[in-house]
């Protein structure tokens, strides 16, 4: 009998506003045959599809400040039960844009499957030594406890150790290996252009062996499409124009400007 398909993102606080769960969800839809559940961990389900289940963020009292500096909620993944969710689980960050199929994250196999981040996660180079990146990863929902555990012992000695909670995913998991690099790329690193160039040149098109294309950090997806004349990206980077091919996502699931 085959693994339960589960696609699991987070929403908490002011920063994402239903509607981006709500085209993440319909993404999953185009991009992934169905039978698959579609779960949102949140304390403010209020916008969402009725379609997508939706069940309570972990409570691991974490202080306020952890809920910006670092996505540290998202180690409530790996509670030994997660509301009696079973099978294979994809979690993506809600700022991904999914522009392939879906299928490959589930038939890889792996016992926990993540990006291959770090300061050499860009075009053209060769990441000699990948730090984990946990905006797209997938394992076995339960099978990796110690995870939780090993912060809940100490959380104090686990901020003062390390910076963000892919550190210590990476610190505590076990048999971590990487999806392939054209998989998950970046979008500040892989297909934006260099600082003064980008004032005059697009961004690049996400390459055809691309799934999903990862807008960590700043700009987010929503920043680029044209909502306001503000330009977008930081110093020393520039971007001022909507970009089409993202635009077009958002508008054709079901984002209202």
């Amino acid at each position: 009998m085959s693994r339960e398909r589960i696609v699991i993102c987070m929403k908490w606080g002011a920063l994402y506003p239903g509607a981006y769960v709500n085209v993440l969800f319909n993404a999953v839809r185009k991009h992934l045959a169905p039978p698959f559940r579609f779960v949102c961990l949140t304390n403010e389900p209020e916008g969402l599809d009725p379609e997508i289940e939706h069940f309570p963020l972990p409570d691991l009292d974490l202080p306020p400040e952890r809920y910006g500096a670092g996505a540290w909620p998202k180690l409530g993944m790996f509670k030994e039960d997660l509301y009696g969710l079973t099978g294979r689980a994809l979690f993506i960050d809600l700022d991904s844009v999914i522009v392939g199929r879906l299928e490959p994250f589930f038939e890889m196999e792996g016992e926990f499957i993540s990006i291959a981040g770090g300061p050499d996660w860009r075009r053209g180079k060769v990441n000699a030594a990948p730090r984990l990146a946990s905006g797209v990863f997938a394992f076995d929902l339960g099978s990796q406890p110690q995870v939780l555990e090993n912060f809940l012992k100490d959380k104090e000695a686990a901020y003062a150790q390390f910076q963000n909670e892919q550190q210590v995913i990476e610190h505590y998991v076990r048999g971590w290996k990487t999806w392939p690099e054209e998989w998950v790329i970046s979008f500040k690193r892989h297909l934006r252009q260099p600082p003064i160039l980008d004032r005059f040149l697009p961004p690049r098109a996400p390459d055809p062996g691309t799934l999903i294309v990862a807008f960590h950090g700043d700009p987010r997806p929503i920043d680029v499409i044209g909502r306001t004349s503000k330009p977008w990206g930081r110093f020393p980077h520039y971007g001022r124009k909507p970009i089409p091919w993202v635009r077009d996502y958002w508008l054709e699931n079901g984002f209202r400007m």
